[in-house]
């Protein structure tokens, strides 16, 4: 005889339709592809990012795919903004059940200006924590939700020349461990995936030189890296995809 389990081990999976949904970073590359998949799903979709320009063409997009998304400017390096980020999806959403923490820049080596790695830190790693916090306050207020925060494999390539950004990660890996025990009994999941080499704006070569790159297995899509976001949240509620590492075909680490 079959087991029962086998025969509804699918119907645990979760549906993205109706997720109240914000993505940071959501106006280019990853969070753009991410914002995309997710909002084609029937997730209800907001974006944030630095620029209008940049928001304006991902909304014309995204748009195409679902009426209901929205989005607006940002810096995740302001503490006002962030607030106001989230008050806006309040009065769009209601609330929120899931976070995709991506928004992030690129850095250099310690030899930056002390204003560079100060707005480094504060992009990359105050703003997750800021993000996250009023994340959580939104889904303990309903009984749950998912935090999906995207790192990097310079956590562990420790590339040369990129330090400052390097260490941003590094702690964005940490953070994402140890809050993810606290919040576990409260049914809020907090998940991590750190993708390689992957063709969007913060790389140094041009978008031709970077389709060349994917075509070679160097480097990964953003919709490689949307498509692991779509994974790691449609899983049954009791089974947590902690840490999710993607590297490019040919990337060693």
């Amino acid at each position: 005889m079959q087991d029962s389990r086998l025969e509804t081990a699918y119907d645990d999976m979760s549906s993205l339709a109706g997720s109240r949904v914000l993505v940071t970073g959501g106006t280019t590359g990853i969070g753009r592809a991410t914002a995309r998949l997710l909002a084609g799903q029937g997730a209800r979709v907001q974006i944030l990012g630095r620029h209008a320009s940049e928001l304006d063409d991902a909304l014309a997009d995204l748009t195409q795919v679902n009426t209901e998304a929205g989005g607006f400017t940002a810096d995740m390096a302001s503490l006002s903004d962030v607030e106001r980020a989230f008050r806006l999806v309040d009065e769009r959403l209601g609330s929120l059940d899931i976070l995709v923490n991506n928004a992030a820049i690129g850095g250099d080596s310690i030899d930056a200006s002390p204003d560079e790695i100060r707005y480094l830190v504060l992009a990359n790693v105050v703003g997750y924590m800021l993000a996250a916090r009023l994340a959580v306050e939104r889904m303990r207020s309903h009984g749950g939700g998912t935090i999906v925060n995207i790192g990097s494999m310079s956590a562990d390539a420790h590339e040369p020349g990129s330090s400052v950004y390097v260490a941003t990660k590094a702690a964005i890996r940490d953070f994402s461990v140890t809050l993810r025990k606290e919040l576990a009994k409260e049914a809020i999941r907090v998940l991590l995936i750190e993708p390689g080499a992957t063709g969007t704006d913060m790389q140094p070569n041009s978008p031709e030189e970077q389709r060349k790159a994917e075509a070679r297995g160097e480097m990964l899509t953003a919709e490689d890296v949307a498509r692991a976001v779509e994974f790691v949240l449609t899983r049954p509620a009791r089974c947590d995809v902690v840490h999710l590492q993607l590297r490019p075909h040919r990337q060693e680490i």
